[in-house]
Parts: structure tokens; sequence; C-alpha cells
């Protein structure tokens, strides 16, 4: 187990974690003068090449990259988050205010979630503006954490360990899972949290510190991560550091929550208190939210599995904690997406939970338990192992199946053919099909979710899974819109284009007059 101050094992000084002193359990140092301790890390770092990192972390990209790349080209989007991250890079490259339509008509994303870091995405949108850009921004900074951590560990670790720990955190379900579920904000926090996680292994507390500021711009949630970043500083002994941090975090936490995300929208508050206190139209308190943490098959699923892909051995480091955070408001949720394996949720957790392994393999293997010191040396393969074995059955398989790459389908001709029957520059409502296809140059609504603005076209997929059949589409548009009056343009197999006949409303929702 997490091991923080237990007596008569693994004690240590005073303000300091076990990390920080082997303790009884740790064996006599017997290793020759040029690998002792005043080598320091620095030194252990000149020592790990780079360059076989980077090649894995080469074709980690690629393999990433590969499949979100083909599962847009054939319309597979499984939501519409990769459609509303476009709008609002989009708008960042145009030194706009981050205006995201796909949630409603003029909506201001940071009234959302709080994420002013995509920002950073701007200039790669200059160059290469698609959704396609995102994809592959989210596969590289991926593929980044998989270089931090894997090479940490080989620092620590020594042998092959980092490669190994690469191959196993660059397949692990959480990483592989974001994937499938195209761009989010969080790919910039999986780089950023292995740089924490890997300045707090090797002492390096003021760089933990500064990689840790940033987090705080990714989302509303992670100031309470940094809060804990802070406190694990504070018992490493640089109290003031921590301290201070620690309060950094928890004042970023609040603030956002009750003053900037409800500044910037336009229900003045944060939507999201209801995924805690509301499950559907019932009220749920507090106090069952906590009582039904692990209420669900599902959750405890979760957990396992979280834990398990490290053969157990993160247990053994205080890093560890970095995923509570996390772990609560996704546990605490009356939201099933959260509890899963599924969606983007864990990405976040798989730099810490894996240099976590490396702590707690290195702390294990002087270990005057023969059991754990015996565990240790094998537990890198086995973790390994196990995200060769879970790839089986997780998004990257796919990559192995020739249909992957087949884009001439008639389903995805029929969808490129509707999207040529939509003019450029046009105001488009749409599902989730077509969407992350039409934000790069067109004004793009979600289905049902624009009223009163009459939009120049409305195109939906037939087969999109509606809970009624579209008998009628030209009269499902103008039940949409009943201000305005529409034709059809285009029909291919499940798709259908309907432009607007009438003239353009004066004045459009969410639309600013020049």
């Amino acid at each position: 187990m997490l091991e923080l101050n237990k007596s008569g094992t693994d004690r240590s000084e005073p303000g300091r974690l076990p990390a920080q002193d082997p303790g009884p359990d740790a064996a006599p140092d017997t290793r020759p003068a040029g690998d002792s301790p005043s080598s320091g890390p620095d030194a252990a770092a000149d020592r790990v090449p780079l360059r076989p990192y980077l090649i894995a972390g080469a074709i980690l990209c690629a393999l990433y990259f590969l499949y979100a790349y083909f599962q847009y080209a054939r319309f597979g989007s499984p939501s519409w988050d990769l459609g509303i991250f476009e709008q609002e890079v989009r708008a960042y490259a145009g030194f706009d205010a981050p205006v995201v339509d796909i949630k409603g008509p003029g909506y201001l994303i940071l009234g959302d979630h709080f994420s002013p870091i995509v920002a950073l995405l701007a200039p790669l949108y200059w160059i290469w503006p698609s959704a396609e850009s995102l994809l592959f921004a989210q596969a590289a900074l991926f593929a980044l954490g998989a270089v931090i951590v894997g090479r940490t560990t080989q620092q620590i670790l020594g042998g092959r360990s980092g490669l190994c720990v690469t191959v196993a955190y660059g397949l692990s379900w959480g990483i592989q899972e974001a994937v499938k579920a195209d761009f989010h904000e969080i790919a910039f926090a999986v780089p950023l949290l292995a740089l924490v996680c890997r300045a707090l292994l090797l002492k390096r507390y003021t760089a933990a510190l500064l990689w840790s500021l940033p987090l705080v711009l990714v989302k509303e949630d992670l100031g309470a991560t940094v809060a804990v970043v802070g406190f694990l500083l504070f018992v490493y002994g640089r109290r003031l550091q921590g301290a201070l941090l620690a309060a950094f975090g928890v004042a970023a936490f609040v603030v956002t929550l009750v003053a900037l995300i409800p500044a910037a929208s336009s229900a003045g508050r944060y939507d999201y208190w209801t995924k805690i206190d509301k499950n559907g139209e019932q009220d749920v308190s507090m106090l069952d939210s906590v009582l039904g943490v692990l209420d669900s098959s599902v959750k405890i699923e979760m957990l396992v599995f979280l834990i398990g892909i490290t053969a157990f051995m993160a247990l053994r480091s205080p890093l560890t904690l970095l995923i509570l955070p996390t772990l609560g408001w996704r546990l605490l949720s009356q939201d099933s997406n959260h509890w899963g394996m599924v969606w983007h949720y864990s990405a976040i957790l798989m730099p810490v939970l894996f240099l976590a392994l490396a702590d707690g393999v290195r702390r294990s293997r002087g270990s005057h338990r023969p059991w754990l010191a015996s565990y240790a040396k094998v537990a890198v393969p086995v973790t390994a192992a196990i995200a060769v074995a879970m790839t089986q059955h997780l998004p990257l398989r796919d990559l192995l199946r020739p249909d992957t790459y087949r884009t001439d389908d008639a389903r995805s001709q029929a969808a490129r053919a509707a999207l040529d029957a939509i003019p450029a520059g046009s105001r488009v409502e749409t599902d989730i099909t077509l969407m992350a296809h039409l934000t790069s140059d067109r004004t793009v609504y979600w289905v049902g979710g624009a009223p009163g603005t009459a939009p120049d076209i409305v195109a939906i997929n037939l087969d999109f899974g509606w809970s009624r059949p579209i008998q009628d589409p030209v009269a499902y548009a103008e039940q949409l819109h009943p201000e305005a009056r529409y034709r059809l343009k285009h029909r291919g197999g499940s798709f259908v284009v309907m432009e607007r006949t009438t003239p353009e409303p004066a004045t459009i929702p969410g639309v600013r007059g020049d």
C-alpha cells in the first residue's frame, strides 16, 4: 500500500516522505563510486541517451495520429468535442473571443470549461486550419509524455526498464481511449504532469513547482491537483514552496469555479455542479454522493484496472496521491460517462501512475521483505506484458485491421458528397457525423441547439441514432426553425442537406452586427 509514514517500516525523517529516505527496508549501498548518490540526478540524466526515447515517441505519435486521422476520415467522431475545440482554436487563431456556436449561438466557451491553454494551438492552426491539426497536436503531446515517463524511469531504475515502461505507458488504456475520443484540452496536462512527477522523483523541487503552475490553465479542476503537488513539496521538506503552491492551487480552483467561469457563462454559474448534485431530474445530497462513490461495478472495475496496469506497484509511491482529485470528482459524479474506462478522463492519470510505478519499484528493490524485493524485479516487464495483452481489446488494435484504412466505403462517399453540397462560409446546423469536417470554414451549430438562427443549411445523417426516426427531413428542418422555409438540396445514402429558401433574418442570435 501507499506508505507515507508507517511505524516500524519505511520510516522517514520528519517532514520527508519515504521516497526521499529508504529507511530500514533499503539494502546497503554497494554501488561503485561512479554510481554513488553524489553523482546526482543531473549526472544520471547525462548517462541516459535521449535518442531511443525520441524514436519511441515518434512511433507512438504516428500510431496515435494514424488512428485518429482514419477515424476522422471515416466520419467516425464519437462526440461533438472535436468540432467544439476546432471552433475555439479557430477563434483564437483569428484573435477573436473563443465563441463556440456548437454549444449555442454566441456561446463563450470559457463559461463552460476554463481551458485558455488551448490558445497555444493557434500558430499550428494558422499553418494547418483543420480539425486534423488538433488530432496531430494531441498525438504529439501524448507521445511527449511517453518520452518523459520512459526516460525518467530509466534514470531511476536503469537497465531496459525505461523502454519497457515507454511501451506500457504508450499502450495504456487511458491513453488509447483518449486517442479514440478525439481531441481534448487534457492533452496539455499529460506532459505537464509527467514533468511534475519527474521533477519530484529527481528532487528538482523548484522545477516541480514551475511545471505545475500551467495546469490551472488546462482545466478548472486541476487547481486541486496543483494543491496536492504543493502538499508533496511540503512534506518533502520544501515547506514554504509547498505551502505557497498548495494555497495557489486551492485559490485557483475556487476562483475559477466561483468567479471566472460564472463571469464568462451566460447562465452566470458553473453548470457542472449538477453532475454531482443531480441524477437526471432527481436531487442528490452531497452525503449521498460521498456514500455512493463505490456503488457501481463500473467504478470498481475502473479503479482495479487503473492500479492494475502498473502491476499494483504504483501503490508504493506517494505520487499516487496526485490522482485523487481527478478520481474524486469522477466518483462523486452522477454521470456514468465519468466512471468507466472509456473517453479521455483517465489520460491525465497515466503519467502519474507510471512514474509512481518507477518510484514504487525503486523503493521496493532493496526491501527486507523477500516477496516484495522479488516482485519488484519483475514488476516492469509484467507491466509491459499487461499493456500489450490489453491492447487486444483497445482502440489501437484497429490499426491491424485492413478496414481501418478504407475511406472509400459507401457511407464515407455519401458523407463527402454531402459536404460538397454545403457552401463554404455558410451557417450550418448539423449532427456529430459531419460537424468536425465543417468547422474550419463554416459557422456550425448543433442540431436543435440554435433556435431563431434560421441557418443557411440543415445537414443531417438520418442514421445518426435519433430517438425518433426522421421521416421527412424538410419538415424536420422547418420544425427546428419555424421562422424559415427549406428545400431539399442534396440526398445521398443516409445524408440529407436542406437549404433555406426564405431571406436571412435581420437579427441572428449570437451574431454581432458590424
